[in-house]
This record gives C-alpha cells, structure tokens and sequence, in this order.
C-alpha cells in the first residue's frame, strides 16, 4: 500500500491536469500514461550505461542511440533526467516535437505497449502546465516495482467517470477473490477477452509472485510468465495503453495484450487455447448477427453480450481449464431459450463449480446492478455433482455510492482475519475459506446457511435456475398468538375502561359548571 505522502503527489499529479483544463479522466490517465512510459525510458537507458560501464563493453539494451540525430540534435535530450531540467518552452518542444514523434517510431522496445505508441499524442496545451506535471511526476518514487505498480492502481482508482461508458473498474478486493478462488499454478495460460485496466491479468500475476516464486524466477517458468502467460484483448485502444502499462510496471516484459473484438467473426483461431479465464465482460447492449462468431451462436442464438461472452469462455478454454467470471443476475434466472441452454451446457455438459453472489451495491456508483461470480471447469464430459452457492452480503465497504470502507484498511479485502463481528462487514475471507472446504464439510450445511451446496439433479429440476433465492430455504420463527376468546375479553376490558374514563370526565366538566 502506498502511503499518505506519496498520494498526496499523485493527487498533486493529478490536480495539475484539471487545473490547467484537461478534465476528462481517461484522457488525464492517458497523458501520465505517456509519460510515466517516457520516464521509464530513461531509466533503461541507465540501466544500459551502467551495465556497459561496469562490463567495459558497448552498450546494449539502450531505447535511445548514441550520438545525433538527422539533424543534429543529440538523442541525449530525449531523456527525461535532461529536459525535466530546461526552460518550460524548451522542454515543450523537445517532447512535442521530439520524444513523441520519437517514442510513436521506436522500435528498439518489443513490447505490446510500444505497438499501442504509435497513436500517441500530447495534448497537454502549453508548455507552463508540461513543466508542472513534469516537475510532479518527477517527485514521485518509482524505483520500487510493488510501489510502481500500487501507484498506478491509485491512479486508475480516480478515473470516476470512466464507468458511464461501460469501462469501469472490477473492485480490486473481488479481483483477489477470485484470483484465489481460481490459485493460478505456473504452466497456466490465463485470459481476459475483456481485459481493460487489466486489473485481472495483475491480479494473477501479483498471486504467482507470492506463491510461486521460485517457478516463475528463472528458466522455462520465467519465461513463460513474462511472455506466454498473460494474455488480454479490448478494443479501446486508450484502454491498452493503460491496461499495457499496469502490467509493465507490476513487472510484466512482454504480456499479450492485443486490439481484438473477443465475439467477432474473425477471432476464432484460439480456441481451447486458456488454461484459466478472468473476466467481467461488458453486461449491456447487443450484436447483430453479422458480426459475432457463427460458432457462439450456435452455442447460444442470441443478440446479449453476455451470454454471448459465456459461449466465448467456453470456446477459449482448454478441456480441463476453469473460469471465474462476473455475470449480471440475469444470467441466472433469464427464461429465454439462449439462458436455458447455456445453464444447462455449464451444468450438464461442463463442470459448474460455484455461484457466488455479491451484494448489488458492488458496483457502485458505476452501476447498481446486481451480479454473481459463476466459477466452472471445461470437461466436456460433465461432472457437476453438487453446486457450491455462497450468499456475499457485505464486501467491506458500504454498498452506497460512497463505498466507504466499513473496517480497517488491514481488515479489508479476501485474506483478512476477521472476528465473528467484523465478518458481518466483510464476508470475503469466510468465502475463501468455505470454498476450500466445499467438497467437504460444505456438503453437510443446511440450505439456511450463508453457503450450501445443491445437488445437480435438483437444479435439474428447476430448469436449471441458478439463482441462490431458488434454493436457500429461510427459517420463520413461530410466533404465538392468543385465542380470539383471550382478544375479546381483552377487547371488552379495554372498552369498559374507556367508558369508565369519559363518565369520570362528564362528572368532572358538570362540576365545574355548576
């Protein structure tokens, strides 16, 4: 977690774009984006020079070449620790006109984001707010990879407004839920075919980092997790680039982050290429039938995004692999045929793990619909036995649209220890805990408890209805009530009081006149 000090110069960062006129929150993200890229530059270009020092040999590995440019101007103004210290409008014309003509060119970095460089533009408007943006970024720590990526976390916390166009952000505490509900093992090829922030695919990584280190620090396993585990596809271009850089700096080389319409016609060459599946795909609006895969919809005829994504998963998917993705309640309950069908695929024919229902306020203030996290495995051979429901009621924050938290900042998110009090503000670390105990001891719980397990043949039954209402069973106190005898008796009592009470006033008002 980051501290006090260094939020207080990001939000300075941050305050310096919307005091200078640039207000829209995604392009502010872009343009540090940008630039914190830039930064990075430069510190490879130590990196470089260093290690050719240190070897007393030629560098390698530098972003900027030695020497000149075409036109004679040293390539060496390109780096951040030289124009950070010029006059304003000198180092707004050598990153205007130089570092981002540059950078948009560049080919010596193989990377995805160095792909997504090439629409690049600096809209900062003057070189006045350049040079305070410039000389705050500059005084925020990014030597440290888990403080790089922790700050760029906050950075994407403050873009508010970006939910009203359908992009917003997966509360990071549900990411961890579900990362380790899902326990990403090295050899994984994990997947978010609506990847934006990527806060998924970080997610993922931060859990191998902490339980597989030693698998993914040296040889095969390395390499297979900075180049061939990490894979996500959107079609904004302004969210790869942001979702590109949150993987560079949590320490990602070379992710799979690539522009890509996950339900079109023309994406159909990776199937049964995941191991693992992350997503909360995009709940509104339709396809027309032209553009979405003809293999989906055989899977589902249907115009819902949706469900249209649930059909995706299960093409993506390696037999064997598993998934855990947010879906809006719909999906459980809808009556359609498309609905029926594709609960019954899951429950039949693949393996439905889990349901996990989270409260409706989880979203907010983005959005207050209510969704549920569905957790399956792709046999293609069944194997449901029992399905896993788990009732969330409080995520530990209010389900508001402030979403204050409700505890301590270290009594929050999945991996808490909480007290049986604090559990009633956060029910996420119970969650974890009986999921791992759910082919277990979970099979004996009541259907009156905040987690059960149902048997397949009576959600069968139902018509395959997932929705946690269908099944829970909720327990009425028996409440007493006296005989109708008791109540008249009562009632005549109460009556003759009253009586009793105005003739005592009439006597009372009748000697006062008098």
């Amino acid at each position: 977690m980051i501290t006090g000090d260094i939020k207080n110069k990001v939000d300075a960062v941050w305050d310096a774009f919307w005091t200078g006129g640039i207000s829209n929150p995604l392009e502010v993200m872009e343009q540090i984006t940008y630039l914190l890229f830039i930064r990075r530059l430069d510190d490879e270009q130590t990196r470089a020079l260093e290690m050719a020092n240190l070897l007393e040999q030629p560098i390698e590995g530098n972003p900027f070449p030695e020497g000149d440019d075409p036109e004679g101007r040293p390539y060496n103004d390109l780096r951040w620790s030289v124009f950070r210290d010029r006059h304003a409008d000198e180092m707004f014309d050598i990153v205007a006109n130089r570092v981002f003509p540059f950078i948009k060119e560049m080919r010596g970095e193989d990377s995805t984001y160095a792909h997504f460089m090439k629409d690049a533009r600096l809209t900062i408007p003057n070189a006045g707010m350049l040079q305070r943006v410039v000389d705050r970024l500059d005084k925020v720590p990014m030597e440290n990879r888990d403080t790089k990526g922790d700050i760029y976390e906050y950075l994407l916390a403050k873009i508010a407004s970006a939910g009203q166009n359908g992009q917003f952000r997966t509360p990071r505490h549900i990411i961890e839920l579900m990362v380790h509900m899902t326990a990403p093992k090295p050899g994984d090829t994990i997947v978010d075919p609506a990847s934006g922030t990527c806060g998924f695919l970080v997610g993922a990584s931060e859990y191998m980092r902490v339980n597989h280190a030693d698998a993914i620090n040296s040889g095969a396993g390395k390499r297979q997790y900075h180049h061939e585990m990490f894979h996500g596809f959107d079609f904004d271009n302004t969210m790869l680039r942001i979702g590109s850089m949150n993987m560079l700096l949590h320490g990602i080389e070379q992710p799979d982050i690539r522009y890509r319409d996950s339900l079109a016609e023309a994406n159909t060459g990776d199937a049964e290429a995941y191991s693992l599946i992350l997503a909360n795909p995009p709940f509104a609006g339709s396809l027309d039938y032209e553009n979405t895969a003809k293999d989906l919809q055989q899977i589902a005829k249907t115009k819902k995004t949706e469900l249209l994504f649930l059909a995706l998963f299960l093409r993506l998917l390696k037999p064997g692999g598993r998934a855990a993705v947010i879906v809006p309640d719909g999906v459980l309950f809808g009556s359609s045929k498309a609905h029926k069908e594709l609960r019954r695929i899951l429950v039949e024919e693949q393996k439905l793990d889990a349901v996990v229902k989270l409260p409706s306020g989880v979203f907010k203030p983005y959005a207050g619909v209510s969704t549920a996290i569905l957790f399956f495995t792709k046999t293609n051979s069944g194997g449901t036995d029992n399905v896993w429901f788990y009732d969330v009621q409080s995520d530990g924050w209010s389900l508001d649209d402030k979403r204050n938290p409700l505890l301590d900042g270290d009594k929050l998110g999945a991996l808490s220890k909480l007290s049986e009090d604090e559990h009633a503000k956060n029910n996420l670390p119970d969650a974890l805990r009986r999921w791992a105990e759910r082919d277990g001891t979970e099979l004996e719980r009541a259907r009156t408890a905040q987690s059960f397990c149902v048997p397949k043949d009576d959600i069968a039954a139902q018509g395959y209805d997932l929705s946690l209402n269908r099944y829970k069973e909720i327990v009425h106190e028996e409440v007493e009530h006296r005989s109708p005898t008791e109540i008249l008796d009562e009632l005549d009592r109460l009556e003759k009081e009253i009586a009793d009470g105005m003739a005592q006033l009439r006597e009372m008002l009748a000697g006062g006149a008098a």
